[in-house]
């Protein structure tokens, strides 16, 4: 079975195809139901004219002076009426005439006068049912006039009309469910099926190719929900593309550094203990460069700790244990690196009983990273001020400055390796690894404000009270 619908057509195996006989079928339903009344109706305008033309010629009676005719100009009469007999009943009068002569044996009467239409509909449909029966018509007369008028009429007639009619309602419906199927699957091949198309088959080129920028959707003009989707894919491909450009260039340069990191190590050590040396030496020159060289050097091995620090693929799981929040922090400002001369003050400001299960060691990096960011951003002094509460889910932490606050650019990219960086010459690794030690912890870091008055991160770090 799978293999005989692979052997089809594609646009036959395609949701345009369903949909095309899927109008068929809906197109032919409607007219199912519009075919019952209008057999119905079909059927009581046949019996309304075989009563007109009965009335028709019952007139002939009135031409003549004793109300009787020829038995030839009789028959002729009543075949032109399509009847076998007329009854005509009046206060002074009731004449009958019959082709036989005796009058036919009927089968079943109706009364056109009082039938409804659930009534005309079941009738119509005894008469496809039966076909051949003697049928006893009752109706007034055409001229609105007292009395009544009866004909015999043979069921024959009738159903070979009726089964006519049907062929041809039928044949319309047929060519009208066509040409409706046809017209809505043009439609939707050109407004649904072929965009889809296009998205299934950038999809599938992008899975296999994300770097190759030809397997991108374009960028649609559209507005209705399939524009929508295709520019949303759009965009989504390129951010994936660019994600896994980035992650490519990480994985490489991470392989790269872990190769050179022994022999850069060495190179540093070395430059550093030259660097001491030249601390001690008294000539005024040296004096004022050697600050500014071993500041250097330990940006270089700062970078180069933080760089293997985040590509290391093995970042051992939170190990929780009780930790006092107050005295992590005063651990923290010990070893921040606070300037000498006293220009930043830190505030701890949590409570002394606010004990929280965490990781001591990675959550003492997070608080690290943004103690260190802070300080270099106050250049020319400070505070920083750290509170703490309970929360709805557990315990937050905000962890703030009065500095002069963030660029925009470094916002845009806060939390992003290598471009979130918050100053110049930084490599914007200390906030990354600050936010997935605490997305580890299942909580979370975020900016909560930043601006001239200064800059605030909120730590949510989830879990009950001790």
């Amino acid at each position: 079975m799978q293999a005989r619908k692979k052997n089809l057509p594609r646009w036959l195996r395609g949701l345009s195809a369903r949909l095309l006989v899927l109008t068929m079928v809906f197109v032919m339903i409607s007219e199912v139901l519009i075919y019952v009344p209008s057999i119905a109706r079909f059927r009581l305008m046949f019996l309304e004219n075989r009563i007109a033309d009965a009335h028709l010629a019952s007139l002939a009676l009135k031409a003549t002076p004793d109300n009787t005719l020829s038995r030839p100009l009789e028959l002729e009469l009543l075949a032109n009426a399509m009847v076998r007999g007329i009854v005509l009943k009046r206060r002074e009068a009731r004449v009958m005439m019959l082709i036989d002569d005796l009058p036919p044996k009927v089968d079943v009467t109706y009364d056109l006068r009082d039938a409804g239409p659930l009534q005309l509909i079941a009738d119509a449909f005894a008469t496809l049912a039966q076909g051949s029966r003697t049928l006893r018509i009752v109706g007034g007369f055409p001229d609105q006039s007292e009395g009544s008028l009866e004909v015999v009429v043979d069921e024959a007639q009738l159903y070979a009309a009726m089964i006519d009619y049907s062929t041809n309602i039928m044949k319309l419906s047929l060519i009208i469910s066509l040409l409706t199927a046809g017209l809505v699957f043009l439609s939707l091949q050109l407004m649904m099926v072929l965009p889809m198309r296009r998205i299934t088959a950038s999809l599938v080129a992008f899975r296999k190719a994300p770097e190759d920028t030809n397997s991108m959707i374009a960028n649609s003009t559209r507005g209705d929900e399939i524009g929508t989707a295709e520019r949303e894919l759009h965009h989504m491909q390129d951010g994936l593309r660019a994600a896994l450009t980035q992650k490519a260039h990480l994985a490489a340069l991470g392989l790269a550094v872990s190769k050179i990191n022994h022999d850069l190590r060495n190179i540093l050590a070395t430059a550093q203990l030259v660097s001491d040396r030249l601390g001690d030496v008294e000539d005024p020159t040296v004096r004022q460069v050697a600050p500014r060289l071993m500041h250097s050097i330990d940006r270089a091995i700062e970078l180069c700790s933080q760089t293997l620090s985040f590509g290391r693929a093995d970042e051992a799981a939170p190990n929780p244990v009780a930790v006092a929040l107050r005295d992590l922090v005063d651990d923290v400002a010990a070893f921040a690196g606070q300037p000498s001369n006293g220009g930043i003050i830190w505030r701890n400001d949590i409570p002394a009983e606010i004990v929280v299960r965490a990781d001591r060691e990675q959550l003492f990096r997070v608080l690290m990273n943004l103690a260190r960011n802070a300080i270099q951003a106050m250049s020319q002094g400070g505070e920083i001020a750290v509170t703490a509460s309970w929360g709805g889910t557990g315990i937050i932490i905000e962890f703030g400055d009065n500095g002069p606050g963030l660029p925009d650019r470094a916002r845009q990219h806060l939390f992003e390796p290598f471009t979130g960086s918050t100053r110049a010459g930084g490599t914007g690794l200390g906030l990354a690894i600050a936010k997935e030690l605490m997305l580890a912890h299942g909580g979370d870091l975020i900016l909560l404000r930043s601006g001239p008055g200064g800059t605030v991160f909120r730590l949510d770090l989830p879990g009950g009270r001790i």
